[in-house]
């Protein structure tokens, strides 16, 4: 028996020292020798001063910028409490839920053409999705333009640059990352 407990001791130790701190240091450096911007978070920044994260939503309400998916992340876009509301399509809480964001984004974009989008309406898997599709986008540009004093063909053209393509042309949707799209509408270049 004393020896079956020593194996056994001598295992975990042996298990925790090399998957708990060597693995973990390892997979850490690599990350930070190949990836840094990535294995830091994906840091935006401008002037020296971290605007966010390229992969974290924001919160955005003034009428200037353009606004994401909604979130059920904590609070809303809390990255440390990640997750959808886990509603089902019979929950009365989610159709009240999604009967109240239709009506609030049409009041807000009363010069928006059609329903508002689903993405505009539904919050992400992670509820911190910092995307939009570009159809999202272009039903917001109205009201970003009346809001900035702009066109909406130039709204819509700096939109049309900001519309990334799907990963390695064939994974995902077609999307626009909505901090990178109002930092370029503020003429703000992210570093």
């Amino acid at each position: 028996m004393i020896r079956h407990l020593g194996t056994a001791l001598r295992v975990t130790i042996f298990s925790i020292v090399l998957l708990g701190l060597i693995y973990p240091l390892v997979m850490t450096g690599l990350a930070q020798a190949l990836f840094p911007r990535q294995a830091n978070g994906s840091l935006i920044t401008v002037n020296g001063k971290v605007v966010g994260s390229a992969i974290i939503g924001q919160l955005w309400t003034k009428p200037q910028y353009f606004q994401g998916r909604p979130s059920a992340a904590g609070k809303g876009y809390d990255p440390t409490a990640t997750g959808g509301t886990n509603y089902g399509p019979t929950s009365k809480k989610l159709k009240d839920s999604t009967r109240k964001t239709i009506a609030d984004l049409e009041k807000e974009n009363p010069d928006a053409v059609g329903p508002p989008p689903m993405d505009l309406v539904t919050s992400s898997g992670s509820g911190i999705d910092p995307d939009i599709s570009p159809q999202s986008a272009y039903w917001e540009s109205p009201r970003v333009a009346k809001a900035r004093h702009m066109s909406v063909s130039d709204v819509d053209a700096l939109i049309a640059k900001h519309v990334q393509g799907r990963t390695f042309g064939f994974l995902g949707e077609p999307r626009v990352n909505v901090l990178e799209l109002n930092l370029a509408l503020d003429g703000l270049k992210p570093q």
